[in-house]
This record gives C-alpha cells, sequence and structure tokens, in this order.
C-alpha cells in the first residue's frame, strides 16, 4: 500500500488549499474538502482541486432523513470524488438510502463510485461527553463498535472513527471493512482540541487504512516535509526528489 494520508484541507483560503495541493499530490492520498472551504466555495473548489491533481475526500458528514441525503450523495457523485462521509447516527434506512444513491449515481454519470464512509463518534466527544450531555447509555467503545455494525449492514464501505477504536471495529466487522482515522497527530505535533489521539503509526498498527491529518501539516514552516516525515515514519518512500 502507497501513503496513508489524507490531508485536510482546512483552511480559509482556495488559494492556499490548491498550493497544498500542487505541492503534496504525489505525497498523500486524498485531500480532504470539508465545511470550511466547501461553504465558502463550492463545488468550484472540488473542481479546482481536481484539476490540480488531487483526489477528493469530500467530508461534509451528510445527517438527514433518508431522500434529503440520498440527493446529496447524487450530487457528491456527480462532482467525482473519491470519498464522501455521512452520519452513523442518522440511522440504517439513511445509510441504505446513502449506499443506493451512490450506485444508481455512479451508473448514470458514468462515474467511479466513490467510497462511502460512516462517522461514528467525532475524536473531539470524549466518554463523559457521550454520557453526560449526549445521554448515551455505552461507553465510546461500545457506541463506536455498534455504530460500525450498522454501517456495514447497510452497505457503507467503512467508518471514521478514532484510533483508540480500530481494533474492536476490525473485530467486529473484518479486514475488507476501511476504516479511516482523524484525531490523528505526529509525536512532534500538537493535541489541539483532539481527545482521543494516536501517532500515524500507532494508528496504522491498530488497524487504520487512512489517517487524517491536517494542522501538523498545514502548519509546519515546510508542509512537504512534515508529510515526509510522516511517510517515512509509515514505511512509505517520498514518490520524488525535493
Amino acid at each position: 500500500m502507497g501513503t496513508r494520508i489524507i490531508l485536510a484541507l482546512d483552511v480559509d483560503s482556495k488559494t492556499r488549499a490548491i498550493s497544498h495541493v500542487l505541492t503534496l499530490k504525489n505525497d498523500v492520498a486524498l485531500f480532504k474538502v470539508g465545511k470550511q472551504l466547501f461553504t465558502r466555495y463550492g463545488p468550484s473548489v472540488i473542481r479546482q482541486v481536481q484539476q490540480a491533481g488531487g483526489k477528493v475526500f469530500l467530508d461534509l458528514k451528510f445527517h438527514d432523513i433518508p431522500n434529503t441525503v440520498a440527493l446529496a450523495c447524487r450530487e457528491a457523485v456527480r462532482l467525482g470524488v473519491n470519498m464522501l462521509t455521512i452520519h452513523a447516527t442518522g440511522g440504517g434506512s439513511m445509510m441504505k438510502a446513502a449506499v443506493e444513491s451512490v450506485q444508481k449515481a455512479s451508473c448514470e454519470f458514468k462515474k467511479r463510485r466513490p467510497v462511502i464512509l460512516a462517522v461514528t463518534v467525532l475524536t473531539s466527544i470524549s466518554n463523559d461527553m457521550l454520557k453526560n450531555e449526549l445521554r448515551c447509555g455505552l461507553d465510546i467503545q461500545d457506541q463506536v463498535a455498534w455504530l460500525a455494525h450498522l454501517a456495514q449492514k447497510a452497505g457503507v464501505d467503512g467508518v471514521v472513527a478514532s484510533p483508540e477504536e480500530s481494533v474492536l471495529i476490525r473485530k467486529a466487522c473484518g479486514e475488507s471493512f476501511m476504516i479511516v482515522t482523524p484525531g490523528v497527530r505526529p509525536e512532534w505535533a500538537d493535541k489541539h482540541d483532539q481527545k482521543r489521539v494516536m501517532t500515524p503509526l500507532e494508528a496504522v498498527k491498530a488497524g487504520a487504512d487512512y489517517v487524517v491529518i491536517g494542522r501538523p501539516v498545514i502548519s509546519h514552516s515546510d508542509p512537504l516535509l512534515a508529510v515526509r516525515m510522516i511517510n517515512k515514519e509509515l514505511g512509505v518512500k517520498s514518490n520524488c526528489g525535493r
């Protein structure tokens, strides 16, 4: 397997985002376009990332009634994204509607079917928050494992989950179920607002297929060096010299 890095383009400027794509496209797997960039620039930023040579992970975490989510997923397919996210807490019917919509739209638009990932429990949520604020009766690990099982049953390709839950997810859902882990921080980076974190190597050893990394790279004085340090830690050789 090549690079496992998904770079989160959590920046406020399309110019800055595209600059990162041009610099890092040979060293990362995908570029995550989230709510900040998409809300400001809309679908045009996705097209520009693609034109710059990057593959897009559209992380808008669709969470609504089944029909609304199905229609949103259809438009994501039209845009040609490689991955997209929905919320597992939308329930089995919503997730199944998303899967069916993506399959139909891929045929209709003659686009490669994107990977659908279900978000389990956000990495900013602690066990105390889950129980006392959100009034969930399960511990985080049990909640994540259950939501992953529910997503797999609905036909979803994988989940977004903390690296701390990857072992449980692998046990519940098997080796072919994709796990993408945010909340990953190299040892030399600040944890910021993430509560449940591991290093990239720890996350991969725990079962992650891809790791989402943003601020440790984006805020680094040399983003390419930062990415290559992470790839080296993961045993991935650089694609080209500097």
